[in-house]
C-alpha cells in the first residue's frame, strides 16, 4: 500500500525494536491459547514507555524549527510529561510542565523524576481537566515568547497526527516480529494517539489484526471521535488514502472509575502479571488494561483461540507513588539478630 511514512523526519530517542515476549503462565491463567507482551516499557528514555516513539517525531520538528523551550501537560503521574522532560534534556532544550491533580506533600513516582530532570512545574491543585491544563500551557507560552524565547507546545499525551506516526511505525515493527496472521492487539487508551497510530499501522502492515482499546480515562464516544481525527491527521501526513468512516474503532470503557485512581481489578491484574511473568504493570494505565483483557476474555469478546498481543506501554515509575495501596501485601517476617 502506498504511503510516505519513511519520509517523515525523526530523531532517535527510543531503543528499538522492543522485545515481543510470550507469556505462557499468564495465558494459562486467563485461558488464552497464546499471549504475547510487546515490551514498549523497554524503550529506554527515563524508564521507558510508549511515549518515546511519539517523541521521536515531535522532537525532530522541534529541533528543526529552532525551538528552545518545550511545554507539555498532564496529570501528576503523567508518563508523557516525564519522558518529554527526559528527551528535552537529552537534546539540550529547556522544559516546562503544566501538571494537575490532588495536592501532594513530597514528589513521588514520575513527579520525582521530573524534579530530577530540572523541569519547572506549574501545578493546578485538584484540577487535571484537559482544557484547563491547555489554557495554562498557552498562557505560559505567551509569557516565554514575550521574553524572546521560542516555545513549542506538545499537547497532552503527545497525541497528534505527527506523534501517532510512532505507533504506525511500531505496527510495522510488530509485523516483522509476529507476522501478518490473525491476532488480537490489546492496548490502553488515554489521549488516543497510541491507539490511533496502532489502528492505522495495522491497516497498512497487519491487515488481519484486530485492535482493541481499553480506556483509562474517557468514554467510548469521545474516544472514537478523537481517534478518528488523529487517524485522519496521520494518514494525511504520510499521504495514505483512507476512509476513516470505514474503520472499526473498538474500545471498552468499563475498567476505570476515575482517572488516576487504582481499581480492585487493576490491582489484582498487577499482582498476577508480577507473580506469573515477573513483569511490572502500573495502577493508572497498564494494570487497568490487563484487567480489561482478562474480563473481555472471560466474556468471550476476546477470542481465546486467536493469539493476543498486549502492548505494554510502560509506567513503572508510577508504582512508587502507590506504596500504601500496593505495599499492603508485604510478606515479611522481621528478625532481630542477637549476636
Amino acid at each position: 500500500m502506498d504511503h510516505s511514512l519513511n519520509k517523515i523526519p525523526t530523531i532517535k530517542l527510543a531503543n528499538l525494536p522492543t522485545p515481543l515476549e510470550e507469556a505462557p503462565r499468564l495465558a494459562d491463567k486467563i485461558d488464552l491459547s497464546k499471549l504475547f507482551i510487546k515490551r514498549d516499557d523497554l524503550t529506554g528514555l527515563a524508564g521507558g514507555g510508549n511515549k518515546a516513539r511519539k517523541l521521536e517525531y515531535d522532537f525532530a520538528e522541534i529541533i528543526d524549527g529552532g525551538h528552545d523551550v518545550i511545554i507539555t501537560a498532564g496529570g501528576i503521574q503523567s508518563n508523557h510529561a516525564r519522558m518529554t522532560a527526559s528527551a528535552a534534556r537529552k537534546l539540550g532544550v529547556d522544559v516546562k510542565l503544566v501538571l494537575g491533580g490532588p495536592d501532594f506533600e513530597i514528589p513521588k513516582g514520575n513527579l520525582l523524576l521530573n524534579v530530577m530532570f530540572g523541569a519547572e512545574v506549574r501545578y493546578l491543585v485538584d484540577d487535571d481537566a484537559n482544557d484547563h491544563l491547555t489554557l495554562e500551557m498557552e498562557k505560559w507560552a505567551d509569557e516565554l515568547s514575550g521574553k524572546g524565547q521560542k516555545p513549542f507546545i506538545i499537547p497532552i499525551g503527545g497525541s497528534t497526527g505527527l506523534g501517532a506516526l510512532g505507533y504506525v511505525m511500531a505496527m510495522n515493527e510488530l509485523a516483522e516480529q509476529f507476522g501478518k496472521d490473525k491476532v488480537q492487539i490489546i492496548m490502553g487508551v488515554g489521549s488516543c494517539g497510541t491507539f490511533a497510530g496502532a489502528i492505522l499501522g495495522t491497516k497498512i502492515f497487519m491487515p488481519k489484526a484486530r485492535v482493541i482499546g481499553i480506556s483509562v480515562s474517557r468514554k467510548v464516544k469521545d474516544i472514537k471521535k478523537r481517534t478518528a481525527e488523529i487517524i485522519y491527521e496521520s494518514a494525511k501526513l504520510i499521504e495514505y488514502k483512507i476512509n476513516v468512516d470505514d474503520l472499526s474503532i473498538e474500545c471498552y470503557d468499563d475498567y476505570f472509575t476515575e482517572y488516576g485512581m487504582i481499581t480492585e481489578e487493576g490491582e489484582k491484574a498487577i499482582y498476577d502479571c508480577a507473580n506469573l511473568e515477573g513483569i511490572l504493570l502500573d495502577p493508572i494505565y497498564t494494570g487497568k488494561v490487563m484487567a480489561g483483557l482478562m474480563d473481555l476474555t472471560r466474556k468471550s469478546i476476546i477470542d481465546k483461540n486467536i493469539p493476543v498481543i498486549f502492548i505494554h506501554t510502560g509506567g513503572m515509575p508510577i508504582i512508587f507513588s502507590f506504596e500504601s495501596e500496593l505495599g499492603n501485601k508485604l510478606n515479611c517476617t522481621k528478625i532481630y539478630p542477637k549476636f
